[in-house]
């Protein structure tokens, strides 16, 4: 079985499309097959994303945003030999939700320069909710300098790279933390989430811990060098995680969640007495 090539030389397919859009079809193929969502991957035209490997030590994965780069560790590829994807089926768990945590950093990027390209053009729904949530909720946050200790937290006034940084890494956080569940529970002939049952039964409850323990939530790079010769990122606090209504976007317009799932998924985000109270500057 082969994997998903990402070399600008890599040849043909039978019908002599680019190596780009065939690797970009496989990934949608196999996508499919394995039931994970593939809606707002569709949107990204095959070309946009340049795909590279490299000796990644700190992550397994890095999007570059405004370059259009993806840099995926060689451990994913293909026999190591940083030409190829591995099969979708033949990763992890863990690796597959690296993986989607990147491609959705390509897509808003992706939706971000359609709408430079265009300025004239109505704005994606997503795009224009992500830049008032970046304004509202992550302009100012609470992080936690010591990350180890989540409830020592100190306020910050975000830029605006780092309060979108701080935006698409909450967002990505959620995308991989459903797919690894998903993946987890269903597995690859295992009963839906989306119906219901033992399996949807447990992701709720999983998406109810996780979000009274605050673990959904990203992070961001100072700007300032010298806070930066600190830490080199800084990591929100419990109380700066995912908002409800932006976790109600994402599960609606990315995951491509059914009907049912979805309203159970915004009655547990919704909820009171759920953890730390959110430090919530949109209401």
């Amino acid at each position: 079985m082969g994997g998903l090539f990402f070399t600008a030389n890599v040849g043909m397919s039978e019908e002599r499309l680019p190596s780009a859009e065939l690797m970009w079809r496989q990934l949608l193929i196999e996508a499919q097959a394995l039931g994970l969502p593939t809606k707002f991957l569709q949107a990204v035209p095959a070309s946009f994303v340049r795909f590279e490997f490299d000796d990644l030590h700190s992550y397994a994965a890095e999007y570059h945003l405004g370059e259009h780069r993806m840099v995926l560790s060689r451990t994913l590829s293909f026999n190591g030999a940083g030409t190829t994807l591995r099969p979708l089926g033949r990763l992890t768990h863990t690796e597959i939700s690296t993986l989607y945590h990147e491609l959705f950093h390509a897509y808003l990027d992706y939706l971000v320069t359609a709408a430079e390209t265009s300025p004239e053009a109505v704005s994606h729904p997503v795009l224009v909710f992500a830049r008032a949530q970046q304004g509202c909720h992550y302009g100012a946050v609470l992080i936690t300098p010591v990350v180890q200790r989540s409830s020592e937290t100190e306020e910050r006034f975000l830029s605006e790279r780092e309060s979108w940084e701080a935006l698409n890494e909450t967002w990505a956080v959620f995308v991989g933390w459903v797919v690894w569940n998903q993946l987890e529970l269903s597995g690859q002939r295992g009963p839906s989430i989306q119906q219901p049952g033992k399996s949807q039964e447990e992701w709720v409850s999983r998406l109810k811990a996780a979000d009274r323990e605050g673990n959904l939530r990203g992070y961001y790079e100072p700007e300032d060098p010298g806070e930066r010769a600190v830490a080199r990122k800084r990591y929100l606090a419990p109380a700066s995680r995912l908002l409800g209504q932006e976790a109600t976007v994402i599960m609606k317009d990315i995951m491509e969640f059914s009907p049912a799932l979805l309203v159970r998924a915004k009655g547990v985000l919704s909820g009171t007495g759920q953890g730390v109270e959110r430090y919530d500057r949109c209401r």
